[in-house]
């Protein structure tokens, strides 16, 4: 419960009509989740507009409304102008939960590609330390005893600012959460309190979302250049963009690179011939975090999630367990404990061959993993491609580009390519200018593709012509969400004398492609 008139004072009213400082319940911007007492925040949406549905909302129990345009006929309940009710959204939640970021050190993490398997990664070594955490992201919500799968990589405003709300009232101490460039766009995380924030890694991606790739870019930087200036930002110099914003921050400064050698943080001796990365990290020069400085040192670091990518997301992970004064065995510890994402390179079978299963993106994504089997030991690559649907043109061609260049140096002179009909919905249909494309591309590139239009087939093909020490790489997005479940079930039949528990232990917890 809050005072309207409060409430009001987080946000700036344009115009004002019928005000009265009333008792407020809640808040909410869907009409049809509305309860007595609540403000209702017209979001305009990309489909919808909130204004429409005010009379629902008020119907059921709407006392106050907060718009962008005047609405005529509401002359009974306070109605409040704003330029942006998205913002106002965020910062009436923000202020009716009583600024429940602010009691906890919130890490905010944006990457094109990396974003999850960061966050659970810094989650484990907070975990490693015995400290009581909050995560947020694409795959799951958590804290505490709750758990529950999400539907959006950040959640809107108002549900997120509930789930900070939950997280002080269970004495949560440190919240990791992925920052999508949607809900920066969005305001979704419009007054989070940050207290360190990091950029990763850009690439082309939800151009279609914000217009042009310099609106996309600029969406995820400004989580950098938003930041207080008590914070701390962890930027890559490695990746030109996220770079280029080392002098476009207040914050406080934490950079790393892997190739470069730039940087406060250096990876040093990275040895993945296993898929498992193995390094040194160089601590450069000395910086102070609190009681703790750390002067010019290395220590060393083993992953147990493969992957050229994972070095670059544990950088992160390690920058911000300093940040957080962690002893340097957890950090260790802690991301040797962590197991991995699912999908994201993930080695769901390993014996006399591998299989990995990676969800291949974009252009910057299917770079890096196929730069990490370039480093691998093994013998022969057979690529099984989900095409990715509906899409467009220009990201399916970047895809089959970076597949094209890489071929060379993998071997790679055949790819398995699938429609995966069977298991994409309308949003996910590959069209057939997706299809010409990728088989342009390959064909310039001397590529033979073989053909399917369901994934079941496309993986059979695969499998059959596997031999010892070769790797199996199930690639794409959601056209390849069942890969790895298609594939041991068809192992299973194919060799019944392996243990089947043994066998399908990587589907465990596995939400992608199950149901």
């Amino acid at each position: 419960m809050a005072k309207l008139n409060e409430l009001l004072q987080s946000i700036h009213v344009l115009e004002s009509w019928n005000e009265t400082n009333l008792d407020i319940t809640g808040l909410a911007y869907n009409s049809r989740n509305v309860e007595a007492g609540q403000i209702f925040v017209c979001i305009k949406g990309f489909k919808t507009d909130g204004h429409a549905y005010i009379l629902e909302a008020v119907s059921n129990g709407a006392s106050a409304i907060i718009v962008e345009d005047y609405q005529e006929g509401w002359d009974d309940i306070p109605q409040y102008r704003v330029a942006d009710s998205r913002a106002a959204l965020a910062a009436l939640s923000d202020a009716f939960y009583r600024h429940p970021s602010q009691s906890m050190k919130t890490i905010g993490i944006t990457a094109t590609n990396g974003k999850t398997s960061t966050s659970f990664m810094t989650n484990s070594i907070l975990e490693e330390h015995a400290l009581k955490t909050g995560l947020i992201g694409t795959v799951v919500v958590k804290f505490g005893d709750y758990s529950e799968p999400t539907k959006l990589t950040t959640p809107e405003s108002l549900d997120l600012h509930h789930y900070f709300a939950q997280m002080r009232d269970q004495d949560v101490s440190h919240v990791t959460m992925e920052v999508s460039s949607s809900a920066l766009d969005l305001k979704r995380v419009g007054s989070v309190d940050f207290d360190i924030v990091t950029l990763n890694n850009i690439s082309r991606e939800h151009i279609d979302l914000h217009g042009s790739f310099e609106e996309y870019f600029n969406s995820k930087a400004s989580l950098i250049r938003e930041a207080k200036e008590d914070a701390w930002a962890i930027l890559n110099l490695d990746d030109e963009y996220s770079a280029s914003l080392v002098d476009e921050t207040k914050a406080n400064l934490l950079t790393f690179s892997v190739e470069t050698g730039d940087g406060d943080l250096v990876c040093r001796n990275l040895d993945l011939s296993t898929g498992r990365a193995k390094f040194d990290v160089e601590i450069r020069k000395s910086f102070t975090v609190g009681a703790t400085t750390y002067e010019p040192m290395t220590f060393s670091i083993e992953l147990s999630t493969p992957g050229y990518h994972s070095v670059y997301n544990s950088m992160v992970a390690v920058a911000v367990g300093l940040l957080n004064e962690i002893p340097l065995e957890t950090i260790q510890k802690g991301l040797k404990a962590f197991g991995g994402v699912e999908r994201r390179f993930e080695m769901v079978f390993e014996d006399d061959f591998k299989i990995l299963d990676d969800h291949f993106a974009n252009y910057g994504n299917i770079n890096v993993t196929l730069s990490t089997l370039q480093q691998m030991d093994y013998n022969d690559l057979k690529l099984v491609y989900a095409i990715r649907g509906s899409r467009g043109v220009t990201v399916n061609r970047e895809n089959a580009e970076a597949i094209a260049e890489w071929a060379p140096e993998l071997g790679l002179t055949e790819v398995i390519a699938t429609l995966s009909d069977d298991y994409t919905t309308g949003k996910d249909r590959v069209t057939e200018e997706e299809v010409e494309v990728f088989q342009e591309v390959m064909r310039e590139a001397g590529i033979h593709v073989d053909f399917y239009k369901e994934l079941d087939d496309a993986i059979e093909k695969g499998l059959s012509e596997v031999k010892a020490d070769d790797v199996v790489l199930l690639a794409g997005c959601q056209g390849m969400d069942p890969g790895a479940k298609i594939a041991l079930e068809q192992l299973n039949k194919a060799r019944p004398e392996m243990d089947e528990e043994e066998l399908f232990k990587p589907l465990k917890n596995r939400v992608a492609g199950i149901s």
